[in-house]
């Protein structure tokens, strides 16, 4: 079943000769459970793709169509999108983006927080320590290391079970080993959680850890592409 369709999709800046079309006229398809990887130089447009799926940025108007779950984000407002992203997607982002006055659990659970759904005290403790942050709950993120602030960024996305998850170069602030664990964590959320995972990043070696990677260049689709295991 396909849980995200992207029809003809473009994104430009600036005008007249100094236009640039960071994401070109792309269409892409993804089934449900997929672990999907999108690699590319920087500047490729890979990451405006990326944040416009996740309803960070829009596309220019009038160029298609991007479609989750059944419903396309293109068509919402900015409010009913606001609430459809924070219940049905899960973003990651380089650099944590967690707020610094929340303790580790105040940050995973702050989507639900803000929909004002109860806590399940099971699922959350599970995934903490699934996370390895079992004794690191109630610590402030500027108690934790960059690859333990990741995790916590890893377990907001997770926490309310949302169709898609996106990671945004998540192991581009990390050393090698923080950077394994991070990949382990996100292979672990799409076998155990059944996420579907679309992963941005420039390390082949990351990108091979996924069930397909998509090569972007140029604000345009290269090859895809499924990898052998």
């Amino acid at each position: 079943m396909k849980i995200l369709s992207v029809k003809n999709l473009t994104k430009t800046y600036g005008k007249g000769d100094s236009l640039v079309k960071a994401v070109d006229n792309v269409s892409l398809e993804v089934e449900d459970g997929e672990f999907v990887a999108i690699i590319g130089a920087s500047g490729s447009g890979k990451s405006t793709l990326l944040h416009m799926i996740g309803g960070v940025d829009r596309p220019d108007k009038k160029s298609g169509s991007i479609t989750i779950s059944d419903t396309d984000i293109t068509k919402l407002n900015n409010n009913k999108l606001a609430i459809f992203r924070r219940q049905n997607i899960g973003i990651i982002y380089q650099f944590y983006n967690l707020i610094p006055v929340l303790s580790v659990r105040e940050n995973i659970t702050l989507s639900q927080d803000l929909d004002k759904k109860p806590v399940n005290e099971k699922y959350l403790n599970e995934l903490i320590a699934a996370l390895g942050l079992k004794n690191r709950e109630n610590y402030l993120p500027n108690q934790l290391s960059g690859g333990q602030q990741q995790r916590v960024a890893i377990g907001r996305a997770l926490y309310g079970k949302p169709a898609l998850i996106l990671a945004d170069e998540p192991t581009g602030n990390l050393d090698s080993k923080s950077s394994k664990e991070i990949v382990e964590l996100l292979k672990l959320a799409n076998k155990k959680y059944k996420q579907t995972i679309i992963l941005v990043t420039h390390d082949l070696n990351i990108a091979k850890q996924a069930d397909r990677i998509i090569t972007f260049g140029d604000g345009k689709i290269l090859s895809d592409k499924k990898t052998k295991k």
